[in-house]
């Protein structure tokens, strides 16, 4: 199973490849930046550890 990590690391390469048309970038970094969006969303749902 892939984690939320996983799968923006994994869009993060492929950005890296300079065989994408436009059409594929444009698609890679928005789903990036849901992924980036969700991720956040989760960071900001776990509770803060006692210190």
């Amino acid at each position: 199973m892939t984690t939320h990590h996983d799968h923006i690391q994994m869009l993060r390469a492929e950005l890296t490849s300079f065989h994408l048309s436009r059409r594929e970038r444009q698609q890679i970094e928005r789903e990036l930046k849901e992924a980036l969006a969700r991720q956040g969303n989760v960071e900001a749902d776990r509770p803060t550890p006692p210190h």
